[in-house]
């Protein structure tokens, strides 16, 4: 190991020790294999897989150790049976969750405060990616070394191709993630960890920040000139309308898109602006890669490694080709952080039908976060859009707010809900919004609190909280 920082000092020079090329390798060669090996070979893999980590997480987490008192974890049990755990309790509960003793609740929210410590190890060999508060409660999840090199597989053999090595850059060229910035969020900090540890991508890929305005994002991606471009399907739109418009000249082969939903009509108008392949990636602070696109515009489950079970509000079971109101989510790879029968909150839909493409992982259809982009008009009558991750970004890694709504009232206003619990933070988040207008172009737009939300909580289960809605609202 290099360093000994987190828990062991938390020195932001700490690297990351290079992985385990044999163990990279069999990940993707057993990885190559599954999509078209059928169904019975890979719940064989799974089923060791989660067996394991019950034992592991019973032996190791006095929370599970608990929690699991009085089922007999043998090979007959069915996993399905047990009780499903909550992001609010886990986190409550997050020293007692965790299996190593480095593990801990206080460090690790001092190591995320400081944002040079992002995409760097925590105690030499943790990744610490931090969630959004959609479901009502923000996430820490620490992710160990061996889940780390399943990762960097699933990435390498079914997101860009591998080569015999198993290295991920291969085919991607110069590549681009245009994401919101300032908070140990999943994807930008694998970029930054892959930039550390693989020197031709130091040059090769590059995080751009959505938080600045828009000429000057464009300008930096003009410069760059990616090959790859990843970002979320609001921002991919917003910066098509700025190649239709001939101030951005970039021409990515291809196009990834993850966070939000991509509708079909979407990612047509992608492909044709750019005339690159759109596909896209869905995933989690909890699990980074949990499906992939394939050509056919599929949802792909990386079901040898996460288990995803659809149900309803008493977490009963959904049939195939029905929308559920929240997915439970098994991560196999990581013991660090046991993630076993975990409520994600997303609304997921199993496709009964078998993929046109030939590939065998099960298909489904997300219902994620329905947020909105909001259209707002500058001082000076430019119209400015603004994206909904990064206004959410702002309220949350920067004023420390997590249950609130944001409506658009008008062209040159917005409205504030916070729930009571957040109102000692109120003035911060204010302040925190007016700033980034400010930095937008939009000084002329006003912020008034309301005393109820514009729109209840959306179908997915999770909290809508940027949208665009012109109703009248008593302000307070």
């Amino acid at each position: 190991m290099s360093g000994n920082g987190g828990a062991g000092g938390g020195d932001a020079a700490t690297v990351w020790s290079w992985p385990d090329p044999l163990q990279s390798l069999a990940h993707v060669w057993d990885m190559a294999l599954v999509p078209w090996g059928g169904a019975a070979a890979r719940e064989l893999r799974v089923r060791r897989r989660w067996h394991a980590l019950l034992d592991h997480a019973r032996a190791h987490s006095p929370y599970y150790a608990e929690l699991y008192a009085r089922y007999r974890l043998r090979q007959s049990l069915d996993p399905h049976a047990l009780p499903v755990v909550r992001k609010d309790t886990l986190m409550a509960q997050f020293d007692r969750v965790v299996t190593d003793p480095r593990l801990r609740g206080a460090p690790l929210r001092d190591f995320i405060s400081d944002p040079q410590h992002m995409g760097r190890p925590f105690a030499g060999e943790f990744a610490v990616w931090t969630s959004s508060g959609t479901s009502g409660t923000p996430g820490i999840f620490v992710h160990d070394a061996a889940a780390l090199a399943v990762y960097d597989a699933l990435q390498a053999c079914r997101v860009f191709g591998a080569n015999a090595a198993g290295v991920p850059a291969l085919g991607v060229g110069r590549y681009a993630m245009v994401a919101a910035t300032g908070g140990h969020f999943a994807g930008a900090a694998m970029v930054e960890r892959l930039r550390s540890l693989f020197p031709p991508m130091r040059q090769a890929w590059r995080v751009f920040s959505l938080m600045q305005p828009l000429d000057a994002l464009t300008a930096q991606l003009n410069d760059f000139a990616p090959d790859t471009l990843a970002t979320y399907p609001s921002a991919a739109l917003l910066l098509a309308h700025e190649r239709q418009a001939g101030r951005l000249r970039i021409g990515p082969r291809q196009i990834w898109t993850g966070g939000e939903c991509l509708g079909a009509a979407e990612r047509d108008l992608l492909a044709t602006v750019f005339g690159a392949a759109v596909r896209e990636e869905y995933g989690a602070s909890e699990f980074p890669s949990i499906a992939v696109g394939c050509p056919a515009g599929a949802l792909h489950v990386n079901a040898d490694w996460v288990v995803l079970e659809p149900v309803d509000e008493q977490y009963r079971p959904v049939a195939h080709g029905r929308p559920s109101h929240s997915v439970l989510l098994t991560n196999l790879a990581n013991r660090a952080l046991p993630l076993i029968r975990y409520d994600l909150g997303d609304s997921i839909t199993v496709q009964q039908a078998p993929c046109a493409c030939g590939n065998g992982l099960p298909v489904i259809h997300v219902l994620g976060r329905t947020d909105e982009t909001l259209a707002l008009v500058g001082g000076d009558g430019r119209p400015v859009r603004l994206l909904p991750l990064v206004l959410t970004t702002v309220c949350e890694e920067e004023a420390g707010v997590y249950d609130f709504q944001l409506a658009q009232a008008g062209a040159e206003r917005l409205h504030l809900w916070t729930a009571a619990a957040e109102t000692p933070r109120r003035e911060a988040l204010l302040a925190a919004l007016r700033a980034y207008l400010d930095r937008q172009g939009l000084a002329n737009v006003t912020v008034a609190c309301i005393d109820a939300p514009a729109r209840p909580r959306a179908e997915g289960g999770k909290a809508q909280r940027i949208v665009r809605s012109f109703a009248a609202a008593r302000v307070i």
